[in-house]
């Protein structure tokens, strides 16, 4: 067994060793190959009453397989992928075992049963069902006794039958070209000469509409986003979608279990009156998202007000059937071909078939210019005065659940241990004025499960009062209450604005508070008021002024200290300690441990990881990381640099060939902040197919390579890095 394992091994070896330069540098990633996985193995019985099967293997990452027979034969049957083998067994059960390896000899094992009866199969039953997801394929099962595999006969003309076979109690796929009624027949097969058939005409049907809502847009800032259709956020009001133009296209309001389409069925050309002009010249992009049974394309036209159709401007975009079509359109697509977006009043759409529309909109990159009025993360830069408890402990201690949820290192401790109306308070400098998008609040809570006594509800509270009534602020109260889940990092916004808020009402008056001007004091409670239950919380990031954007996946952190979300980080030709004592601890980083980059003269080295989905560039677009390069580590005249690359790892050991890269100068003997921003720095891609995408367009991207110093040379560097992250 070892010796086939390492003649394989062998062979790759051998082969890399007749590939170009730039393949050569890439051989390391055949140490990180994951064990094979769904392994199986296909049983195909003749059907002659001699028991002779064959036996088919099969798993993802396998290149050969052992099969032990389940019967008196002690000695595995040996197949490199794609092979089979022939075996004839006595009527009777057997649980066949699949060993499969890889290259390099890593196993892992299935046991699968074959039933060998020389009866003919009974007791059949049948099951074929339309496929809720996907249109047009039918799931087949079949289960019988005395039965080892079946064969699917889809009942289509000019299609080679049988269409598929499968072991007896699988479930089989089939798609159908076209939808509609076919005599589907099934034969189930044992050992026996003779074979049992089901018969059923049956029904395929396509799936017309999504069943499915597209992605959630993000959270943005009012002023970064002008919404013409979508539920996330608020629309120009008094849009008409099916304005008058004499077409022959059908409007339809499409609900899918709450969330609001627009369908145009037949669709030659229709669109949007907007209520009212917009000036779209301050946006960037012009999001769209498009689901279609059977459009292949469609013109997407913003429209000024008054333009005539000799000077509208369009923007084509190739649809996928069957799944939402997510773009981002930049503005200078339509700028560029001379269109002037500051007095857009319609949307034109000109196509054909039936499409829906969803989360319709312009925005820009997050606003920079516009802090939080009011903020405190606990690290001592905030700009609020101190909290203090009301029957309540209100202290700043070091973050007891420090992981990927928060990896701040201090915290305000919210501690009630029975106070009847116990919270947390401080007063403004000023009064609040909650007009002109100045409602939020927000904080970042963890709230462990232990330390709650009493069955009150998981919940916290956010009061305004006005604290010129001294002690008796709280008849002036007005509150916004939000349910909390336990034992996670969450970040709770209020919003005196769209949320739901509840005054106190003392006076018989009841003003909206966005029309207040007397509210000062901040008051955070937890598990509601006027009971003697115990709890404790963690807050963090208090914002106000301006809502957090919540964190959309993934989330790519480490700090190197135990608490990061990246699984592992592999040297590429150079070291990647993980868990190396910071060399140079001082107040520009204090954090016990590092990871050490030693390059002892590697040509391509570098260190890298992969995460498990694609990155999202459009939501997050920004790598950071700290750095320190001693200089005392480094060999010959490479520019004192560091560099980001994204690759796609689904090229395995080619993935360097889809790489986008940003350059940074460092400075030697110091620790630094580097930021590598994806769409306002500049990029270089490796272009080895030819195709030079924008990398903000790009979902294939999931691998991350660092390299210091540059590579294609044999000069040493050491390197100590920290705080990675990705926002």
């Amino acid at each position: 067994m070892k010796k086939i394992k390492n003649i394989y091994k062998f062979l790759f070896v051998l082969f890399l060793a007749v590939a170009c330069d730039e393949e050569l540098r890439d051989i390391s990633f055949a140490d990180n190959i994951a064990p094979p996985s769904n392994i199986a193995a296909a049983y195909n019985i003749t059907q002659d009453n001699t028991g002779l099967v064959t036996i088919t293997p099969s798993a993802e990452g396998a290149t050969n397989f052992e099969i032990y027979f389940g019967d008196a034969t002690t000695a595995p049957a040996k197949l490199a992928q794609g092979e089979n083998v022939k075996h004839t067994y006595a009527e009777g059960t057997y649980n066949v075992k699949i060993v499969a390896a890889n290259l390099n000899g890593n196993e892992a094992e299935a046991t699968q049963q074959l039933v060998v009866s020389f009866k003919a199969p009974e007791n059949v039953v049948v099951t074929i069902a339309n496929d809720a997801a996907i249109s047009k394929q039918v799931n087949v099962n079949a289960k019988a006794d005395f039965a080892t595999m079946y064969e699917f006969y889809s009942g289509e003309t000019g299609v080679t039958q049988p269409v598929k076979t499968a072991n007896i109690g699988e479930t089989l796929n089939y798609v159908y070209q076209n939808p509609g009624t076919y005599s589907i027949k099934v034969i189930v097969k044992g050992g026996a000469i003779e074979t049992t058939e089901y018969m059923q005409d049956f029904e395929v049907t396509e799936i017309l509409a999504p069943i499915a809502s597209a992605s959630n847009p993000p959270s943005r800032n009012d002023v970064d986003v002008i919404s013409i259709f979508s539920d996330a956020y608020t629309d120009v009001a008094g849009s008409n979608f099916y304005p008058n133009w004499g077409q022959n296209t059908q409007y339809t309001e499409f609900d899918l279990n709450g969330d609001a389409m627009i369908q145009y069925s037949n669709l030659n050309y229709q669109g949007i009156d907007i209520g009212s002009e917009i000036d779209a010249s301050s946006m960037e992009m012009l999001h769209i998202d498009i689901w279609t049974a059977d459009a292949t394309s469609i013109d997407i036209y913003p429209l000024p007000n008054g333009v005539q159709p000799a000077d509208e401007r369009f923007v084509t975009k190739q649809l996928v059937v069957n799944e939402w079509n997510s773009f981002d359109i930049p503005m200078t697509d339509f700028t560029d071909q001379g269109l002037p977006v500051n007095t857009l009043k319609q949307f034109k759409f000109v196509g054909s078939g039936t499409v829906f529309i969803d989360n319709l909109y312009f925005y820009k990159a997050p606003t920079g210019a516009s802090p939080p009025l009011l903020s405190d993360n606990f690290e001592g830069n905030g700009n609020i005065p101190a909290f203090s408890g009301d029957a309540a402990g209100a202290n700043v201690i070091d973050n007891p659940f420090n992981n990927a949820g928060n990896f701040s290192s201090k915290v305000l401790e919210y501690k009630d241990t029975g106070g009847q109306y116990a919270n947390i308070q401080f007063t403004a400098p000023s009064k609040f004025d909650l007009k002109n998008g100045q409602s939020v609040f927000s904080i970042k809570l963890y709230v462990p499960s232990s330390s709650i006594t009493g069955s009150q509800p998981n919940q916290v509270s956010l009061k305004l009062q006005n604290s010129g009534l001294g002690g008796n602020s709280w008849q002036t109260q007005t509150e916004i209450i939000k349910t909390i889940v336990l034992d996670q990092w969450q970040t709770v916004t209020f919003n005196f604005e769209t949320d739901n808020w509840i005054n106190l009402n003392n006076n018989g008056v009841d003003p909206d508070p966005v029309d207040r001007t007397d509210l000062d004091k901040v008051v955070i409670q937890l598990n509601s008021e006027n009971n003697n239950d115990a709890v404790t919380g963690f807050i963090d990031d208090f914002y106000y002024g301006l809502a957090q954007i919540p964190e959309t996946a993934p989330i790519v952190r480490d700090g190197f200290e135990g608490f990061g979300t990246i699984a592992a980080w592999v040297g590429d030709a150079a070291g990647a300690n993980t868990s190396f004592a910071n060399p140079f601890i001082n107040s520009d980083n204090n954090s016990p441990t590092v990871l050490e980059y030693t390059d002892t003269g590697g040509q391509y080295a570098n260190v890298n990881f992969t995460i498990t989905e694609k990155f999202n560039l459009v939501n997050k677009n920004v790598f950071s990381i700290m750095i320190y390069v001693p200089s005392s580590s480094i060999s010959g005249s490479q520019n004192n640099q560091v560099s980001l690359k994204l690759q796609n790892s689904d090229l395995g050991g080619n993935s360097w060939q889809t790489q986008t890269e940003i350059i940074k100068d460092i400075v030697l003997d110091q620790w630094q902040t580097i930021t590598f921003d994806f769409v306002n720095d500049n990029w270089i891609n490796l272009n080895n197919n030819g195709v030079d995408p924008n990398p903000i367009d790009r979902t294939d991207l999931d691998k991350v390579v660092i390299q210091v110093n540059g590579e294609n040379n044999n000069d040493t560097v050491t390197a100590y890095i920290d705080n990675v992250n990705y926002y």
